[in-house]
């Protein structure tokens, strides 16, 4: 599966685009503030069908306008087409549809993991330096384009502890209320709990061996799945902090404050946590591994479909052999379509060249791509 040709209007700073992209490397070159990742961001919306970067959708729109569209024409591995578009509306319009084959989807639910895709952006960064909610997203994406039930547990449980909390407010507690909500959250949670932790067990080695063949280094990597949910269970969570949760106001236990705790070790020293001991080389490549890893269990999860794999600015921070070993890597055969994007040409036509292959190239200015 591979995306063939996208159509973009308005979406971001980019006014009107029509391209086709090889179906293995996609080179995309332009100054910082140009559009380049705005245009990863597109291919990425059409998978995930929101945007990598935005919480709201109103943010895709480009300024100045009421709406964006995006279509994406796919060649599937039975080399039929599959087109899907994406359309956002502003102002009193407010909303989006996603399409698949000119047909709107019910749910947007329906289309994830239709069409996978990997994002390597320097926002990851935020997955080490920045909160647990950060490092459940990527856990929930990563499970939510390869289970459906996951993704459906998930966002029942999201529905239910926000009705939960609202509940929780209020200063008369229905009691029998609050026993139906903690019956539906422990319903859920057991699943997405389990989910979570045989996914980091799969990740452990994964994102060891890329660790190793990005950086060429001798350190150890390790991540570890921390949750209430191994000790007690969701129905024990609950009962323990009722009355905590009523002064609170809020629901103070759960799946929903897991997270994952990194960790390295040179020559059987343990560093623990990863983020104040590793360098920013170092970081880099942990957060490289980790989404090559997630690449790894997704295509394993989807019968071998390969996701698109989106690699935005992976020049920063890392020393040029270290590149060479990334763009060694996924040239390989185990890698299906790449998008990679840079603000050097010069170097990364060097690189590119070295490494050989298929490749398309572009170059973007003010939000204007053009192939070269």
């Amino acid at each position: 599966m591979f995306l063939s040709r996208i159509l973009i209007t308005d979406f971001k700073n980019i006014a009107l685009s029509d391209l086709e992209f090889s179906d293995k490397l996609n080179c995309i070159s332009g100054s910082n503030g140009s559009g380049k990742t705005n245009l990863l961001d597109a291919v990425y919306s059409l998978s995930m069908g929101k945007s990598f970067f935005n919480w709201q959708d109103a943010f895709s729109v480009r300024h100045g306008c009421k709406s964006c569209a995006v279509a994406g024409f796919y060649t599937m591995d039975d080399e039929s087409v599959t087109k899907i578009g994406l359309a956002i509306y502003t102002g009193e319009q407010e909303g989006k549809t996603v399409k698949k084959n000119d047909k709107a989807y019910k749910r947007l639910a329906d289309h994830i993991g239709l069409l996978p895709v990997v994002m390597v952006s320097p926002q990851d960064s935020s997955l080490i330096n920045s909160s647990a909610e950060e490092r459940r997203r990527f856990v929930n994406a990563l499970l939510s384009q390869t289970d459906r039930e996951y993704l459906d547990r998930l966002q029942r449980y999201n529905k239910i502890l926000m009705q939960r909390n609202r509940l929780l407010k209020d200063f008369n507690v229905q009691k029998e209320l609050l026993e139906v909500f903690d019956t539906q959250l422990c319903d859920n949670a057991a699943y997405i709990s389990e989910a979570r932790k045989k996914l980091c067990i799969l990740l452990q080695d994964s994102v060891q061996n890329y660790y190793t063949e990005v950086s060429g280094a001798a350190e150890s990597v390790s991540l570890s799945y921390q949750s209430e949910l191994l000790k007690l269970s969701m129905k024990e969570i609950l009962e323990k902090n009722t009355e905590r949760d009523r002064i609170m106001g809020f629901t103070t236990g759960g799946i929903h404050r897991d997270d994952l705790l990194f960790d390295m070790s040179t020559d059987g020293k343990l560093y623990s946590p990863l983020r104040r001991t590793a360098s920013q080389g170092q970081q880099k490549c942990f957060q490289i591994a980790l989404k090559l890893a997630q690449f790894d269990i997704m295509k394993s999860k989807t019968g071998g479909l390969a996701p698109i794999l989106l690699l935005d600015d992976i020049f920063d921070k890392l020393d040029i052999s270290r590149v060479e070993n990334l763009l060694q890597m996924v040239s390989g055969s185990n890698f299906g379509q790449i998008f990679i994007t840079d603000s050097n040409k010069v170097r990364m036509d060097a690189l590119i060249d070295k490494v050989g292959g298929r490749c398309s190239k572009f170059e973007v200015s003010s939000g204007t791509v053009q192939r070269i």
